[in-house]
């Protein structure tokens, strides 16, 4: 597949741009709090706890310790998952597909508790719980 010379200045102008806003400079697993810790050039310091990223969430701490930061600063590579991670997304607080993201919000949401919530549980546990679904 051919580019353009115009095709390839906009795509540098591209990178550059995502440069200008910070690249990873190094990348560590923090085994003790079990989270991902990227310095940026810009001096900010991202940390994640790896059960939040998607393609990191199942890892060993084993398969975490070797990091890769891809020549551009803008994606961290670990060799024995075959896995990357975006480090723009990161900075955006995006650790996966919108899938996957919509499915851990919905896991969270459903496991919050609350005083309203456990009233409605005793009040439907009276009646018989909940309703059977109709076919």
């Amino acid at each position: 597949m051919e580019i353009s010379e115009q095709e390839f200045q906009a795509a540098t102008l591209r990178g550059e741009e995502l440069r200008r806003k910070g690249y990873a400079v190094r990348a560590d697993y923090d085994t003790r709090q079990n989270r991902l810790v990227v310095d940026l050039n810009t001096g900010v310091t991202v940390m994640v706890p790896v059960h939040l990223i998607q393609e990191l969430s199942d890892a060993t701490a084993d398969d975490l310790g070797e990091i890769q930061i891809s020549p551009a600063g803008t994606a961290l590579h670990w060799p024995r998952l075959d896995a990357d991670v975006y480090v723009p997304s990161l900075m955006q607080g995006i650790y996966g597909t919108k899938r996957w993201m919509a499915a851990q919000l919905g896991a969270a949401g459903g496991s919050a508790t609350s005083p309203a919530k456990a009233a409605a549980a005793r009040a439907n546990g009276a009646k018989g719980g909940r309703p059977k679904k109709q076919a």
